[in-house]
């Protein structure tokens, strides 16, 4: 991602698998060598593969539980760097799929070959869906993907953190039928290529773009209520700026839920521009939001670790965005 109109990079000084090449939704990737994660077809039912994802059967919503989110994260990063392309990646992936098919949410996969600075990269969109009462959908989403680097970059916070709240949100929202159908998108390709992030709609949001031109040619871009884009969201005493190119009643739904939550200090009024993966949306006439604490300094370095992360953060920012979707029901404005 980048911030303003000037690379994200300044704020860090401040402070893939092997995929189908087809395009289309995708069979399920056979396991990877190193093994760890097994997985189903996507079309398989398959029994919940540990207590933190089982549904629950009492009645009421469940509560967002950060330890659960927490052990996603560390799931992550014990896979190591998760560039595009990477069997890492693929991993991660996988164990993904096996969660959300553990949780009962119908999961299907979206295979497309990006064309990189380096080249021809496969890469694949992982989509969850939980049915609501309306064929409407909000859409929660991250990016899987870490950045290429020349050391051991492992994204605890970029990639893993958001990632793991959207994990355990989709257990969540899994134990109650919700008015809008909740869509669980975990994109693929946000990184750039090239260490810089260079020019949007060059070399970055591979994942995002090539959703919403998918959408786009299957006349589904208009059952889109609202796009709530999780990013870096895992840094000790967050502050996430409001984000200035977002939807301004969608900012305000978000924002106003954490104050309400007592999160006003994580939840500042302050606003920044960045370039994320919301942007593709926006473009295409989505309601789209940014959820981002771009002030972390460790972006984009080695230390961007377990060290540097907090489960108390994942769970303030699963609380907030929990409590936030019946209020983006509420204000999502009709589509054309």
């Amino acid at each position: 991602m980048r911030a303003g109109s000037v690379l994200l990079l300044v704020v860090a000084l401040s402070a893939a698998c092997r995929a189908l090449g087809s395009d289309g939704d995708a069979a399920t990737p056979p396991p990877a060598a190193d093994g760890g994660v097994s997985l189903a077809r996507a079309d398989e039912a398959v029994p919940p593969p540990d207590a933190a994802v089982t549904v629950q059967s009492q009645a009421g919503p469940a509560a967002f539980d950060g330890a659960r989110a927490w052990t996603h994260l560390q799931q992550q990063v014990a896979l190591g760097p998760r560039p595009a392309g990477s069997a890492a990646l693929e991993a991660c992936r996988r164990y993904i799929i096996e969660h959300l098919q553990g949780a009962r949410i119908g999961t299907r996969q979206q295979a497309f070959i990006a064309q990189t600075p380096a080249g021809e990269v496969p890469m694949i969109n992982v989509i969850g869906t939980i049915p609501g009462r309306r064929r409407e959908r909000i859409i929660l989403a991250t990016h899987v993907d870490t950045k290429r680097a020349p050391f051991r970059f492992v994204g605890a916070n970029d990639g893993a953190s958001s990632t793991a709240v959207v994990l355990e949100l989709a257990r969540v929202l899994r134990s109650s039928q919700p008015e809008y159908t909740i869509e669980l998108l975990f994109l693929d390709g946000e990184e750039a290529v090239n260490w810089d992030w260079g020019v949007t709609g060059v070399d970055n949001t591979y994942g995002s773009r090539y959703y919403v031109d998918d959408a786009r040619r299957a006349g589904t871009l208009r059952d889109i209520a609202a796009l709530v884009l999780l990013d870096m969201v895992g840094e000790p005493g967050p502050r996430f700026l409001r984000e200035a190119n977002s939807t301004p009643w969608l900012v305000d739904a978000i924002w106003a839920t954490a104050r309400r939550l007592g999160h006003g200090a994580a939840f500042p009024n302050d606003a920044t521009p960045v370039e994320d993966d919301h942007v593709a949306f926006l473009r295409a006439g989505v309601p789209a939001v940014d959820v981002i604490d771009i002030d972390y300094p460790p972006w984009h370095t080695a230390d961007d670790d377990l060290d540097h992360v907090s489960r108390e953060s994942l769970q303030i920012v699963g609380d907030v965005i929990l409590a936030a979707i019946p209020e983006i029901a509420r204000l999502a404005p009709p589509r054309p």
